[in-house]
């Protein structure tokens, strides 16, 4: 183990020094408190054993502020006192210390001791390493809980959550956004003609498209079915209108053959709206801006982009 010590008597730090390395243990020694916690923070030992009275900083104040350290590996601390009276031990347990000693030291007292700590140290390491473990899968959990399994796209629980960040962000520092809602055309004459697993090929091979045509800050997600959501981040609808113009245009160009759409390919329509801080609008509002959008852009024909009538640039 790492061992650091914190002893002012030099004569002590000797005894603690040659006690330690024959029984295998890395040593560092310091003479007060205040060199104690510097190493502390370099060294990072698996055992503290720090003598109650030292200048610059007492034992009992560098265990309470090593526990106060709010994350890294355990340290087992062992208090050195020379008084055995019960409320001096305790005084030093509440602090923090995990174990003590008694001076005179006796080597086989200290090597007692330094058995329980291994055994201490090692089910905290176990115990940091299963905490790592679980926070990994957590983070997977809420991943897969927030992505559409098909696409691989965000899905209407990550979107709802991000449409509220958006809008506080509207509200709190005046930025603005775009969103559009895009619809594969004519997609249930398709699985009906092709089947629900070329279906399913093609609307992957859509997202995909779409994924790379959209830039770094733009968010894209499976709305519901074969309607997809895209989120501009403090673009104007002009913009927005290009970048939509774009996808439809890069999801044409797929020519992924669709026997019962004109043109014989698929595509896309697309209906745009945007949120103003100006706008005392609220994100449902928005949404029905941008799906009257969608139903204009298929009413006028399909495979185009269209935004609301009366939308501001």
């Amino acid at each position: 183990m790492r061992i650091l010590v914190a002893e002012d008597d030099a004569a002590t730090r000797l005894i603690f020094e040659a006690a330690l390395q024959n029984f295998g243990h890395t040593c560092q020694t310091v003479a007060d408190g205040a060199q104690a916690w510097d190493s502390f923070r370099s060294f990072h030992p698996d055992v503290v054993i720090s003598d109650w009275n030292m200048p610059k900083m007492t034992g009992l104040e560098l265990c309470r502020k090593i526990r106060g350290q709010p994350s890294g590996p355990y340290a087992y601390f062992i208090m050195v006192t020379t008084h055995d009276a019960p409320e001096h031990i305790f005084e030093g347990m509440r602090a923090g210390a995990d174990d003590y000693l008694i001076k005179p030291l006796r080597p086989e007292t200290l090597e007692a001791r330094l058995i329980g700590a291994a055994r201490v140290t090692s089910l905290h390491r176990e115990l940091d390493l299963h905490r790592g473990e679980l926070e990994g899968s957590n983070r997977e959990l809420n991943l897969v809980a927030s992505r559409d399994p098909l696409t691989g796209l965000g899905n209407r629980r990550a979107l709802e959550e991000d449409l509220q960040t958006l809008k506080a962000r509207v509200n709190r520092y005046g930025h603005s956004y775009c969103m559009s809602l895009l619809d594969i055309d004519n997609f249930k004459s398709y699985n009906d003609t092709c089947g629900h697993q070329a279906g399913d090929l093609a609307l992957q091979a859509v997202a995909e498209q779409l994924k790379d045509q959209i830039r770094s800050g733009d968010s894209l997600y499976r709305y519901g079915g074969d309607e997809l959501l895209c989120i501009f981040p403090e673009q104007s609808l002009n913009m927005a209108n290009v970048a939509v113009e774009r996808m439809r245009v890069a999801v044409q160009g797929l020519a992924i053959l669709h026997p019962a759409n004109p043109g014989g390919v698929i595509t896309l329509s697309a209906g745009l709206a945007v949120m103003n801080p100006d706008q005392l609008r609220s994100v449902g509002e928005v949404l029905k801006d941008a799906d009257e959008a969608l139903y204009r852009a298929k009413s006028l024909g399909r495979n185009r982009v269209e935004r609301v009538a009366a939308q501001p640039a």
